[in-house]
């Protein structure tokens, strides 16, 4: 019933009390004229609409991509909890091996840089080894070169190099002396004669070497000596040049060219990973929230086109109305929070109480110009359910 049908018949309530009443006063009754005064006080203005029972949550549900529908995890009617695979397309097995893959190339990406960071303490401690290893290496060169300056020998080698020449020359004294007594023999074949010049021969022997030494001992490094010397020196100094300056990196931090390597791995690697996971989520369809299938719209082996609706998925645990013919008038003497009541064409004899919890700022397409506004209801009954038709008496200010 719309506002100003209520308005006429109000008014005409009103005319009847009081014609009723000016009767009374004619006949000399002194009864008050009040009955119309009640029926002001008791009116209350409503606008009226009729609606739709409605789900509070409901979903047509859709696939982004375009397959074969391969298979389907529920039946009409069926209720699933949240996150429970309703229908999935073909490849799907395909795709998981897809995504696995990419995990593995994740965890590996992942598992190099963080050995990177946790080898950092070790390889600080093999640079500072080798930058000491380097300096004692340069201090050893540098005495060797030192050494290169002075003689080759100190006093107490020199005099033992020089006591065994004595010695090698009195030896070779005595074995020419012994072998003066066969030297006139003329027979080679002489056993004490052979004995006697090889002892001999054996003691020159080591007395040359005892002279050489000496020699040597007195002897200063040639050229050749000191320019090996200078070159050992400055391979040390090279040497330990390049572990410091290994170590200064290090000390500054994690070598930032592997460091942004190695983050570069693990960043490809987490994208190809979301991506395939992306994928395999677009050849599925899972609960968004616990409810009841109310109807599927394709059959298994059958092409699924992108967008077009898959399933209709809804929670009945909670209903609400809509308007489906509230004018633009009556709306606009709406406001939220305004209470209300409701009958039912399938439940005669049930009426509740509801509040207006949304007001559409924007018409519906169709015939004439009509606004939604949705009521919550106060409590659901017995028998109600979804799509089923409602009439709304909503309350406004007069």
């Amino acid at each position: 019933m719309k506002l100003k049908n209520k308005w006429i018949l109000a008014a005409g309530v009103v005319l009847l009390v009081a014609v009723l009443g000016y009767g009374c006063q004619a006949k000399g009754s002194e009864t008050e004229p009040t009955l119309a005064a009640d029926v002001q006080e008791t009116f209350i203005p409503m606008v009226s609409a009729t609606g739709k029972v409605l789900p509070k949550e409901w979903a047509m549900m859709s696939l982004p991509v375009a397959g074969i529908l391969d298979e389907i995890k529920v039946t009409e009617g069926e209720v699933a909890k949240k996150d429970a695979v309703i229908v999935r397309l073909d490849g799907y097995d395909q795709m998981m091996a897809v995504v696995k893959n990419a995990e593995v190339n994740y965890l590996s990406a992942t598992q190099q840089l963080n050995d990177f960071y946790d080898r950092q303490d070790v390889v600080l401690a093999e640079a500072n080894m080798a930058v000491a290893k380097a300096q004692t290496e340069l201090e050893e060169a540098e005495k060797n070169r030192g050494r290169k300056d002075y003689r080759r020998t100190s006093d107490n080698t020199l005099d033992g190099i020089r006591a065994d020449l004595v010695v090698a020359e009195q030896a070779v004294k005595d074995a020419e002396e012994y072998y003066s007594y066969f030297e006139n023999h003329k027979n080679a074949d002489d056993p004490d004669r052979a004995r006697a010049l090889s002892a001999l021969v054996a003691v020159k022997k080591a007395r040359d070497k005892a002279m050489y030494n000496l020699n040597y001992a007195l002897g200063y490094p040639d050229a050749e000596e000191l320019a090996e010397a200078d070159a050992r020196v400055m391979m040390a100094e090279a040497n330990l040049a390049f572990y410091q300056q290994e170590l200064a990196k290090l000390n500054a931090g994690p070598d930032p060219e592997m460091e942004a390597l190695l983050k570069a791995q693990q960043d490809n690697a987490k994208a190809q990973l979301t991506a395939a996971q992306a994928n395999l989520a677009n050849l599925e369809l899972r609960a968004p929230f616990s409810g009841t299938v109310g109807k599927l719209y394709y059959r298994v082996n059958e092409w699924v086109t992108p967008g077009s609706p898959v399933v209709m998925f809804a929670n009945l645990d909670s209903f609400l109305v809509e308007t489906t013919d509230l004018s633009e008038i009556d709306v606009a003497q709406i406001q939220l929070g305004a209470p209300a009541k409701i009958t039912y064409d399938a439940l005669p004899d049930v009426v509740t109480t509801a509040k207006v919890v949304f007001i559409a700022s924007k018409a519906e397409q169709g015939s004439g110009v009509n606004y939604v506004v949705r009521l919550e209801l106060d409590e659901i009954p017995a028998g109600l359910k979804w799509d089923m038709t409602a009439f709304v008496d909503i309350e406004i200010k007069p």
